[in-house]
């Protein structure tokens, strides 16, 4: 779960990290009050999920009221598009009215899990800024990184590497030890998958600030945090995977033509190679659990055909805790309750699957039964989905 960088930066802030001081505003005489109340020059930040808001425009300065009041009429209610967020982009709802700062230095610093390890990245640079993927890319020497075993925890001398790394002495290396130390705990203390400071400032004063923050939560460890799951935005994001998070789906959207649902998140993965093979893309990766019902089913089939880009649909389960029966009742309620007119290409196996495909012979939709994996590629390859329009096409 993704947070806003004014959200982000509450959690800095009661960490001890020092952030800038700042207001947020959803219009433009909110806007216009809270640099009133924190002095020129300021900064006026769209809040998106999204990296890259200064290059598309979702980060302005002003030094007047009316520039504030022209960046903040500019930024609300744009549609921002970034690298990150896709050609969907972001609507802008909300802006964040920052203190401007005088900037003699900008780091990078992030810390996050690494699966490949099994340990914590610590992450920094001296290249921090817009430019630090690039950096990454095309000079990835000067992005360093400490590995930190989790049942140790950070060490004094990983500390001090790191500011030896980023060429760090004196106070503001004891100060950037301070503040690596806090973050450090943060993403233990809230089970964090990313804490990224980028820039981490150094100001004309000698004083580190965290700038800008992106902070990313474990979704399976919010039970333990009741007041980050409120942090959630639904409206900032796709609604399709909103709509699947209320009725406790595992959907992500994306932007082929063939509709999936599959039970087991490695099936579905399978499941998408096989589309590739069949020579199309996958429109989204749903997972519909074990311990689906026939509600959720249904729920779930809706949520794929309320998607404009598709047009098929691949159910490929395997009956286990979750019945055959109970998957192809919960898709026929679907079908009848939307109007369905698009091909089916069913694929099941495991309990009950005989009866489930009785349910679905006996349904008249317009069904394509596979016997097998190999069967599933051929049934979509004989497909014309180029040919076939979309809704937002119909």
């Amino acid at each position: 779960m993704k947070l806003h960088e004014y959200q982000a930066k509450e959690l800095l802030a009661a960490a001890g990290i020092p952030v800038p001081e700042g207001r947020v505003a959803d219009s433009v005489d909110e806007a216009v009050a809270a640099a009133g109340e924190l002095g020129w020059p300021v900064a006026v930040k769209a809040q998106v999920h999204a990296g890259g808001r200064g290059r598309a425009g979702g980060i302005r300065l002003a030094s007047s009221r009316e520039e504030v009041e022209a960046a903040a009429d500019a930024i609300l209610g744009m549609i921002l598009k970034t690298a990150q967020s896709g050609d969907r982009g972001h609507r802008v709802r909300r802006v964040l009215v920052e203190q401007g700062q005088e900037i003699a230095a900008e780091f990078y610093l992030s810390v996050l899990p690494d699966r490949a390890t099994a340990t914590l990245a610590v992450i920094g640079s001296r290249a921090g800024g817009m430019d630090i993927e690039e950096v990454a890319a095309t000079s990835p020497e000067r992005i360093k990184r400490v590995s930190v075993d989790p049942l140790l925890g950070l060490q004094p001398f990983q500390i001090r590497q790191m500011c030896f790394d980023l060429e760090l002495s004196g106070d503001t290396a004891r100060e950037f030890g301070r503040v690596l130390t806090s973050l450090f705990a943060l993403v233990v203390k809230r089970d964090l998958l990313l804490a990224e400071i980028n820039p981490l400032a150094l100001t004309r004063e000698d004083r580190l600030l965290a700038l800008d923050a992106k902070m990313e939560v474990d979704p399976s460890a919010l039970f333990r945090h009741p007041d980050l799951a409120e942090l959630r935005d639904d409206q900032d994001g796709d609604p399709l995977e909103a709509e699947a998070r209320r009725n406790h789906l595992n959907y992500i959207h994306l932007d082929g033509t063939v509709g999936t649902m599959v039970n087991g998140a490695g099936l579905a993965m399978a499941t998408m190679d096989l589309i590739k093979r069949a020579g199309h893309e996958p429109a989204n990766f749903l997972d519909v659990g074990g311990g689906a019902n026939a509600d959720m089913i249904e729920q779930g089939f809706r949520i794929l055909i309320a998607d404009p880009g598709v047009r098929t649909i691949l159910i490929n389960i395997f009956g286990g805790i979750l019945r055959c029966d109970v998957l192809a009742r919960g898709v026929v309620e679907a079908a009848r309750g939307v109007g369905l007119d698009l091909p089916v290409v069913v694929r099941m196996e495991g309990t009950n699957a005989g009866e489930g495909r009785r349910i679905l012979a006996g349904s008249g939709l317009d069904l394509i039964p596979a016997a097998d994996l190999g069967e599933v590629v051929v049934r979509l390859g004989e497909l014309d989905l180029a040919s076939r329009p979309g809704k937002e096409e119909a």
